[in-house]
This record gives C-alpha cells, structure tokens and sequence, in this order.
C-alpha cells in the first residue's frame, strides 16, 4: 500500500507540473517509436528480406570456384621395377584451378525469382508501416491511461474525504439522537467500500504506469494535458475511401498477390530446360595448363508428378492471394466503421456524461442540504454521493475513450505513422539498405556504405 501511495504522490503532481517540465504525448509518441523492441525486430526481417534480393540478383551472375590439390605418395617395395626405378620411391603431385558456371537459360526462372525478391521486401515494408501503426496506438493509449487512471484516483480519494465526513456528521448527529446507530453503521460501510475503491483504483494506475514504461520505454514523471485530436475525416465513407487505398495491410496483400502471379511463372517455366555454361582452367607441377569451355543442358523429363503437382500448387496458393486482396480490403473497411462508430458513441456519452454530472451535483447538492435539515437519511446522502462518483467516473473514460478512438481511426486508415503526425523526428529508411544491398555488393564502394549503414544501425 505505501508503494501505490508512493505512486500516486508522484503521478499526482503531473497534472500541476510546469509545462517547462511536462512530458507531452508527441515525447510519448517519440519514445515508443525510438525505443520498441518490435520495431527494431520487423526492422531486421526487413533487412532480411532485402538480402533476399541480393541473393535472387547473384543467380544472374558466373559463380567462379577455385581448387588447389596435393599428394604425396612413397612407395616402399623390396626390389626395383621398370615402373618403380628404387625400392624406395617417392611421388609429389598437385594442381590448382579455376571453375566458372553460369546460367545461360531457365526459362525466366532466374529473372522471376528476382522479381520474387522485390515484391517480397515491398510486402515486408508494409507490415513494418502497420507494426509502426500498432507502436504508436500502444503508446497514445497508455499516455491516456495514466492520466485517466490518475484522475481516478483522485476521484476516489476525494470520495473517500466525502464519505468519511458524512460518517463523522452522521456520529455527531446520533450523539444527540437524531439519527440511529444504523445510519452510523451505514455510512461506516461504505466508508470501507470506498477505501476499497481507492485501493483498487491505485492499483489500476500502477498498472497503467507500467504499460507505459514498456510502450515508451520509461515510467511516466509530468504528463502535460492532451493536445487537441488530430484531423479526422469528416463522413465515415471518405475514412473508408482513404482506408482501402493507404492502408499496410491492403498494400501488403497487394504485393502478395502479385508474389503469387510470379511464383505460376516459375513453376511453369519448371516444365523448361536449363542451360549452364562452364569454363575451367588448371595447372598442375608439371607445368601443363588446362583450358576447358562446355556448356550443358538438363530437363526433367519424368518427375513422378512433382512437376505439375507445384504448378497446381502455385495456381492455389495465387488464388489464396487474390482473395486475400479482397479479404483485406473487407477487414479494413470492418475496422473503419467499427472505430467510427465507437468514436461516435465516445461522442455521444461525453455529452450525456456532461448532462449526468450535473444533475447529479445538484442532486447530491440538495439530498445534503435536506439531510441537514432531517428531511433525508444518511443513506440517502451516501447513495447520492455514489452517484455523482459513477457520474464523474463514466465522464472521464468517455472522454478518454474518444481521444484514443480518434487514433483508432487514425490506425483504421493506415495514416498513424510518425510521417503523418508530424513527429519531427528521422525514421527507418528501408530504402538506404535496400539500395546498399541489392546489387549484391561484397567489397566495394557500395559494400562500404553498407558498412557505415550497418554500424549505424547498431549504434
């Protein structure tokens, strides 16, 4: 208990803060980014796939081997021979070489699966924009958390002053015999409930705090006031317009689609030959050069049926793909209409809330007046005051229900990114590797550049 109290002494000042000293959700927003584990892991995947590019683009090219071989041998026999001059005859033998093979034709199986590579570091990319999306719809809901929880907290202890002044009116009032030792009674009990309540709503802050700390990277210290809710669409229809068109999701089941186009390509082009092309050049001790040229051509005449089985597979796995397309385009539209219709009815309950507050002030206003008067019981009091908490309670989560449904149709879009937020801060450039890599450098200018990118990376 002293540690959640400890807890909420610290929270409690930042809404007192200086705003010299507040952390701003924009600072939020900016730690989650800088700081998420998630992101740095999908970051790396997407350097994988990018390698995955180099790779395809290295089958374009000769593949140059070299051999270096030696022996030697003694041979140890009990009388010479015309092909052994001494019983004891020794032999050294060796010889280096250099083997170069290329893919003169396959059909477009090589250049395919180059393409291959492309489209899947382009899908890669989108599932980074919707991890980046996820990040930072953790982070604003946990900024709002904490100040919801916080405000709750000081809700309850408020409740808690309340209550325990009804309890000392109600003793006071039955010293003198106007009311009994049940009304005492009554307002002891929910005296403990409502300590039971801050309790409970302590605990839910040091819980918020801690989602914070993992989504930001640190505990929160002086949260400054939510700023103003960020630009939305005015009709649900144009959220929807937007969504099918920028949304990760649909652009990543986009790229998948065509992923599956090529991938018919190549187990068609399986049906074809291939052509080799291979030059060798050898040396042994003695001095004598090889010099080699061939070329081979190989196809599967017979396979057992695992040719036509991954042509058929292929055409499966490309119409899975094109309705994924469509299945994307049917879930993000689901989640534009349900986040608009959950900003609405956030929209709704503020204003009802607001409407609820108030009555019930001046209910609680006037059942304590009255009570004073001995025109109300304690009960009544309590139940009053019960009430307008609830009333204020409901406002508070409404309200921070429509700051975070704001984001979630932002989120719903695919436009919760720090680009669009205006973050002001450098992001990932998927493209710095991408180019650094894709001509398969090993040690050039270019494998240069992709060492700073890497040890940048790192750092």
């Amino acid at each position: 208990m002293q540690k959640l109290l400890a807890t909420v002494a610290v929270v409690g000042g930042m809404f007192f803060a200086p705003a010299s000293w507040a952390e701003t959700l924009a600072d939020a927003l900016i730690s989650a980014y800088k700081t998420s584990n998630l992101l740095d892991q999908n970051q790396a995947l997407l350097r994988a796939a990018d390698e995955n590019v180099a790779v395809a683009m290295s089958k374009l090219r000769p593949v140059v081997n070299f051999a270096m071989q030696g022996s030697w041998r003694r041979y140890n026999n009990n009388t010479a021979s015309f092909s052994l001059p001494s019983p004891n005859y020794e032999s050294l033998d060796g010889s280096i070489g250099l083997t170069s093979n290329i893919v003169i034709y396959s059909g477009g199986r090589v250049k395919m699966g180059v393409e291959l590579a492309k489209e899947s570091v382009l899908a890669t990319r989108a599932a980074l924009i919707n991890v980046e999306q996820n990040v930072l719809l953790n982070a604003v809901s946990a900024y709002v958390d904490v100040r919801l929880q916080a405000e709750i907290v000081a809700l309850r202890e408020s409740n808690v002053r309340l209550i325990a002044q009804e309890l000392r009116a109600a003793q006071d009032r039955f010293e003198v015999g106007e009311v009994t030792l049940t009304d005492v009674s009554l307002a002891e009990a929910r005296l403990a409930a409502s300590q039971s309540g801050l309790a409970a709503a302590q605990g839910s802050l040091e819980i918020a705090r801690e989602s914070f700390k993992a989504t930001t990277g640190s505990y929160p210290q002086h949260l400054a006031g939510l700023p103003k809710l960020p630009k939305l669409p005015k009709t649900e229809d144009e959220a929807r317009n937007i969504a099918v068109k920028t949304h990760p999701s649909v652009i990543q089941a986009q790229h998948q689609a065509k992923l599956g186009a090529l991938q018919v390509g190549m187990a068609k082009a399986g049906y074809g030959p291939t052509v080799t092309g291979q030059v060798s050049l050898s040396n042994d001790l003695a001095g004598l050069t090889n010099l080699g040229v061939g070329i081979s051509a190989n196809q599967t005449l017979y396979s057992g049926g695992e040719t036509s089985a991954l042509y058929r597979q292929a055409l499966a796995n490309k119409e899975a793909a094109d309705s994924g397309v469509h299945l994307a385009v049917v879930g993000v539209s689901q989640s534009v209409g349900a986040a608009w219709a959950n900003l609405m009815v956030a929209q709704s309950s503020i204003h009802a809330g607001a409407q609820q507050v108030e009555a019930a002030q001046k209910g609680f206003d006037g059942v304590r007046e009255e009570a004073t008067l001995g025109a109300r019981t304690t009960l009544d009091v309590l139940n009053a005051e019960q009430e307008l908490l609830n009333a204020r309670a409901s406002k508070l989560q409404s309200e921070a229900g429509r700051y975070v449904g704001a984001y979630q149709l932002l989120s719903a879009m695919g436009l919760l990114t720090v680009d669009h937020l205006n973050l002001g801060i450098p992001t990932y450039d998927p493209e710095a590797y991408y180019d650094a890599v894709k001509n398969a450098p090993s040690t050039s200018t270019q494998g240069k550049a992709l060492d700073r990118i890497l040890e940048k990376i790192a750092n």
